[in-house]
């Protein structure tokens, strides 16, 4: 069964073959070694002119990306381990994602980057980190966090091809090996998706209307879609779960209708709990609900360095058992 990472691959070979203006930045993507995670695999023997690796100076990898997308370019960079995503932040925030307001609209940055987020594999502090909350909300910078839902591929092919503005490409770790999902293969949900950037919504068939709404993304979906199976029949809790893919622009509508029915909101990401993007999605809710929505809470990491040890990184790190607990307390 195709992988999220065999989607991703083929979605940089289809870009690669569509467009000759697209290249790629990178520590370590040359085959046979192909990037730390083996999303690049396959591209520098087919395209040797086009596939650069790269010095270990993420902030100057970025600069000169940006450059080439100031050019006509449509460059892809990867940077190895999201933790080095504060290396590239100057370049980021202050530069490409200002150019075409600075230039009076005269120019495109189409820069797409990017990087594994996340832990439970063992990584440590500085190699485990989920860190796109620190970009949400960086204007002009679209963020994109892809599931094991529909075709991850297709998310970043379009971003890689149609994008004019520089986009943040979020891939969990943990969600590389996962198996590409459908309406087929979930079939225990209605699945149904929102128009656009896709927004997944996950119902039990054949279950009573929802009483709560849960809202997750990335992998952390994967862990809430688990949960949502076990409030139903360890529980009889029934949970209408959300699942964007693009964390910001934030689009509402789909949560916001589901509050609408169900009351209550339940949050899960694995970035950190404090000042996260479960407290954005709770607030614009609470706005545009006009009272309905009556109960939240919010599941994250602890407002902790990721551990080495296996059993403290788990401790730290939201689980199913956590959302089972929290969304039990909500529904007392």
């Amino acid at each position: 069964m195709p992988t999220v990472l065999d989607s991703l691959n083929l979605a940089l070979h289809r870009a690669f073959e569509v467009d000759n203006n697209v290249l790629l930045l990178g520590e370590d993507v040359l085959d046979p070694y192909g990037g730390a995670f083996k999303v690049t695999r396959g591209l520098s023997s087919k395209y040797p002119g086009r596939v650069f690796t790269t010095p270990v100076s993420e902030a100057g990898i970025v600069g000169i990306a940006t450059g080439m997308a100031l050019r006509g370019l449509r460059p892809v960079v990867e940077i190895m381990f999201g933790d080095f995503t504060t290396l590239i932040a100057d370049q980021l925030v202050n530069h490409a994602t200002k150019f075409r307001w600075m230039y009076n609209d005269q120019v495109r940055v189409p820069l797409v980057i990017r990087t594994p987020m996340g832990g439970r594999r063992g990584y440590g502090p500085t190699h485990s980190q989920t860190l796109e909350k620190l970009f949400l909300g960086v204007p002009g910078l679209q963020v994109i966090a892809p599931c094991a839902i529909g075709s991850p591929g297709d998310l970043l092919f379009n971003a890689i091809v149609y994008g004019e503005d520089p986009v943040l490409f979020v891939e969990n770790k943990l969600l590389y090996l996962s198996p590409l999902q459908d309406a087929i293969t979930l079939h225990d949900f209605l699945l149904s998706t929102t128009a656009g950037i896709p927004t997944y919504t996950l119902i039990l068939r054949e279950a009573p209307r929802p009483i709560l709404t849960m809202a997750a993304y990335g992998y952390m979906a994967e862990l809430a879609r688990q949960a949502v199976i076990r409030l139903a029949y360890e529980h009889e809790i029934f949970v209408e779960l959300v699942i964007p893919t693009q964390l910001t622009p934030y689009q509402p509508e789909p949560v916001v209708n589901s509050v609408n029915k169900t009351g209550r909101l339940l949050t899960v990401e694995e970035g950190t709990l404090t000042l996260g993007w479960g407290a954005e999605v709770i607030a614009q809710t609470a706005e545009k609900t006009g009272g309905r929505l009556r109960i939240t809470r919010r599941i994250a990491a602890w407002d902790l360095p990721v551990p080495s040890s296996g059993p403290l990184e788990t401790k730290v790190l939201p689980g199913v058992d956590d959302i089972l607990r929290i969304a039990c307390e909500m529904v007392v």
